[in-house]
């Protein structure tokens, strides 16, 4: 199992996803963390179909923690305290540049396009749903290219927002083979990095029925983050 669960309960499972498996995916065959975890879960109570309640997800490219519920209750509380915010995400993120401002909010307008992407519109096209995230510069570094490794917290959960809004801020993430320019693309494929730079290394949430309140975070794994130092502790 490519899924490495952090922490589980009677309610609960904390699990952290590997870049380039899949969340939960559609087609027929494709490993998706959702498909192992069944498993798994399986096996503790045979002849019993599981249940595995998704709360929120992670883009296939994207490495980083998941809170998945084992009844519909929980699934419901989580599901609400991500809705009000009290669901914390933080990602890191590596971007090919290095902003000028070390803060701020970045505020756009999103929306899906045919071809399973994401796309910066004006405010008031009709599809056109607001996106805003905060970022902050933590550490920068010239060789082998200008990279900066950020801080992100995102107030809105949409499709590929992280990806997409820093590229149209002009800092594109390391390894994003979707959303990068073409010279960014350049500069990953010269470093060998296969994955995008980007990791949901922390997260915090109010456990559903004990009411505690819970923190994990994990160490990015990907090559896009071996240029910086990243010595914060890891809570499992």
């Amino acid at each position: 199992m490519r899924t490495e669960i952090l922490y589980e309960d009677e309610h609960i499972i904390v699990a952290a996803k590997p870049s380039g498996l899949a969340t939960q995916s559609g087609k027929v065959g494709q490993p998706d963390m959702v498909s192992e975890l069944k498993k798994h879960l399986a096996s503790q109570t045979p002849g019993k179909p599981p249940y595995l309640g998704v709360v929120h997800r992670l883009d296939q490219p994207v490495e980083g923690l998941l809170v998945f519920a084992k009844d519909n209750k929980t699934a419901a509380a989580l599901t609400k305290q991500l809705s009000v915010g009290s669901l914390h995400k933080t990602y890191y993120a590596v971007l090919c540049g290095q902003p000028e401002k070390k803060e701020d909010c970045l505020v756009d307008y999103l929306i899906k396009t045919q071809d399973n992407a994401a796309k910066v519109v004006e405010k008031f096209h009709s599809d056109a749903k607001k996106a805003v995230l905060r970022y902050q510069v933590l550490q920068t570094i010239d060789m082998p290219c200008a990279l900066a490794l950020a801080e992100i917290h995102i107030e809105t959960g949409r499709f590929h927002q992280i990806r997409v809004q820093m590229s149209h801020a002009g800092y594109p993430l390391l390894g994003d083979v979707k959303y990068g320019t073409e010279e960014t693309k350049t500069i990953g494929r010269s470093l060998s990095i296969s994955a995008v730079g980007l990791c949901a290394c922390s997260l915090e949430f109010t456990h559903p029925v004990s009411q505690e309140r819970m923190h994990f975070e994990v160490k990015p794994s990907g090559k896009a983050f071996s240029f910086f130092s990243y010595d914060k502790a890891v809570h499992r």
